[in-house]
């Protein structure tokens, strides 16, 4: 099969698809079968010029366009995603690997930020103050920023830019996609399905790309902010880049999520949703659970709990409609996974349940990897201390909350936790003490909806605004404050040298 006969994506500039000066191109896979399914172009830095001249030249409307013909824009988006909901499921899976029950659910949440999106009129209210001073009223309003860019994942080609091009084109600004080369199709649809929703040319624009197209998104002096989820040390790379240029920024990095289990727990509550929250996505979540934190005597219990439950679950192909977790995204993610479950069996660490030899009758050459327990793992093992970003649960042993709390705060990243107690004494102490940004009473993943703001602490966030919510309008506008007099024409002025102060 040449490149002629395959699929390719091109960019989606001004509104149309774009083929720009760019001839290199990357293989898009399907995960289950292991062999390309599609192609992408990738982006020359010329090609990310082209795409801020449209977008700057659009913002020049957008940005003086009413919130209430936004909303509408919005409104109209969010209807165009719910009706093409099985579509981008079904491409998502296709293209991630992802079972489709779990593509529809990602699509869904991502919609949510659509909704909250869509109530732009009153986000976007300021503040007033009557009477500051003698005569002097004071009031608030926030502008947008104006042209804009996200750097997004393969784990959720969907979810994850749905929280931030929302939000930002919402608040007025124009906005710049560089997604995952490996799962570009979701944004591209995405796209299409903006300038059906009525959207002006030029608002949204997708440019695939690696490398080249980030750093010419980091120095590019027509983006006035960058929004970016990823790893730790492309995070970190990203917020450097785009503040060094004088950009806005927010970036999410990487994640070692803890979930706590006390011995006052229901187990079997507990270990279902461990193993939920562990294997759906094969583990390609940035809020999966990967350590589980045993406390005292609940440990022996809720291993072999959890090791039922992981022996039973079935990989499948996505589109299997009984299959509950597919394949990794990548052969090298599979080797990469692999290689650190016998670098835990090596260091000491239990092989309670071992998924390194599963082979999916039919899909042979997929990307698979089953379900793996590991138990007896300490901290200073390369499973613990690294973000595997595969369907692996470790499983580390403490004598008390305190030990677990400890162990979690000692942790260099800060994404997400919880506990599973029946204690709400526990339940307080955990929140309040833990350094995590989003914290889970009995539940294992806790996302935030659309109208909180999604963030965690220490090297899972660079910058200074959590994504989507209320801190994704602030982060996307800029504010300014109005002081205002109308004095009559026979009135003093009252004009002084000295510094002013209320009347």
């Amino acid at each position: 099969m040449t490149n002629h006969d395959v699929k390719t994506y091109d960019h989606y500039v001004d509104g149309a698809t774009f083929v720009g000066e760019s001839d290199r191109f990357a293989d898009v896979f399907d995960p289950a079968a292991g062999t390309p399914q599609s192609r992408v172009r990738l982006a020359s830095a010329g090609d990310v010029d082209s795409a801020v001249t449209a977008a700057a030249a659009a913002f020049e409307v957008w940005g003086e366009t009413s919130v209430t013909a936004r909303a509408r824009v919005m409104f109209a988006f969010r209807q165009l995603l719910v009706e093409h909901e099985d579509e981008l499921a079904a491409l998502i899976s296709s293209e991630h690997g992802k079972t489709v029950a779990d593509a529809r659910g990602e699509v869904v949440r991502g919609r949510e930020v659509v909704e909250f999106a869509c109530g732009i009129p009153q986000l976007l209210k300021g503040d007033y103050s009557d009477q500051v001073s003698g005569g002097i009223d004071s009031h608030t309003f926030r502008q947008p920023l104006g042209v804009v860019a996200g750097i997004t994942p393969f784990n959720f080609p969907i979810m994850v830019p749905l929280w931030m091009h929302p939000v930002a084109i919402a608040t007025g600004n124009t906005f710049i996609l560089k997604p995952s080369e490996r799962v570009p199709g979701a944004s591209d649809l995405v796209a299409r399905l903006y300038t059906e929703a009525g959207l002006p040319d030029g608002v949204f624009n997708v440019v695939h790309g690696d490398k080249v197209a980030v750093d010419a998104i980091l120095e590019h002096p027509g983006i006035s902010a960058v929004s970016f989820v990823g790893s730790t040390p492309i995070a970190k790379y990203v917020h450097e880049g785009a503040t060094r240029t004088g950009k806005r920024v927010q970036a999410l990095g990487g994640a070692k999520n803890h979930a706590v289990v006390m011995p006052d727990a229901d187990l079997d509550y507990a270990a279902d949703h461990l193993v939920a929250a562990g294997y759906g996505s094969a583990g390609q979540r940035c809020m999966a659970i990967s350590a589980v934190v045993a406390v005292g005597p609940a440990a022996d219990a809720l291993v072999d709990k959890i090791r039922e439950r992981s022996i039973g679950l079935k990989v499948s192909v996505g589109t299997d409609p009984d299959a509950e977790m597919g394949p990794v995204v990548t052969a090298a993610s599979r080797d990469r996974v692999i290689d650190y479950i016998g670098q835990g069996e090596d260091a000491g660490a239990k092989v309670v349940v071992d998924g390194r030899d599963l082979v999916v009758d039919g899909h042979e050459n997929g990307f698979f990897v089953g379900p793996t327990l590991l138990d007896q793992v300490t901290t200073d093992m390369s499973v613990y201390t690294d973000e595997i970003f595969g369907p692996v649960l470790t499983v580390l042993r403490v004598p008390t909350l305190e030990a677990a709390i400890d162990l979690i705060n000692a942790n260099p990243y800060g994404n997400g936790t919880a506990v599973f107690t029946s204690s709400g004494e526990v339940a307080r102490t955990f929140q309040r003490k833990v350094h995590v940004g989003m914290i889970g009473i009995n539940v294992p993943v806790p996302v935030p909806m659309a109208f909180h703001s999604f963030g965690g602490w220490k090297d899972s966030l660079f910058g200074d605004h959590h994504i989507h919510g209320p801190e994704g309008v602030r982060f996307y506008t800029q504010a300014k404050v109005v002081t205002t007099r109308w004095p009559h024409v026979s009135e003093e002025s009252l004009a002084q040298l000295n510094f002013p102060t209320a009347q």
